[in-house]
C-alpha cells in the first residue's frame, strides 16, 4: 500500500498562490494516475487535476483550468499542485491520490486506491 503525505496548505487572500506537495512512499510508476481532489463539508469529493503517463499527460477540472498546474518530480516521488489566482470557492481540504491504473478521460470518477490525509486550503475574500 502506497503512503501519500500532502503538505503546503494554508490561508491566503483571494488572488494569492499556494503550492501543494504530495510525497509518495514508493516510486510513482509511469502507468499510474496521480491526482488531486478536494472536499468541503457536506459536499462530495471532487477531482481537481490529474497527471499520468509519467508526467506527460495532465487533466484539469473546468473550475481550475488556467489557474492550477499539476506536475511531478519522479526522482523525488512527489507531485505538486501550483495554485494561482486563488478564489474563496477554492477553499477546501485537498487530497492527493493514486490509482492502480492509468488516467482515463473521466479520471475523476475512476478508482483511486491510495489517499493522503489531506491539507487544508483557506482563501479569504
Amino acid at each position: 500500500q502506497v503512503q501519500l503525505e500532502e503538505s503546503g496548505g494554508g490561508s491566503v487572500q483571494a488572488g494569492g498562490s499556494l503550492r501543494l506537495s504530495c510525497v509518495a512512499s514508493t516510486t510513482i510508476w509511469w502507468d499510474r494516475c496521480m491526482a488531486w481532489f478536494r472536499q468541503t463539508p457536506g459536499n462530495e469529493r471532487e477531482g481537481v487535476a490529474a497527471i499520468g503517463s509519467g508526467g506527460t499527460m495532465t487533466y484539469y477540472a473546468d473550475p481550475v483550468k488556467d489557474r492550477f498546474t499539476i506536475s511531478q518530480d519522479n526522482a523525488a516521488n512527489t507531485i505538486f499542485l501550483q495554485m494561482n489566482s486563488l478564489k474563496p470557492e477554492d477553499t477546501a481540504l485537498y487530497y492527493c491520490a493514486r490509482s492502480n491504473s492509468e488516467c482515463g478521460r473521466t479520471w475523476y470518477s475512476q478508482t483511486f486506491n491510495s489517499w493522503g490525509q489531506g491539507t487544508q486550503v483557506t482563501v479569504s475574500s
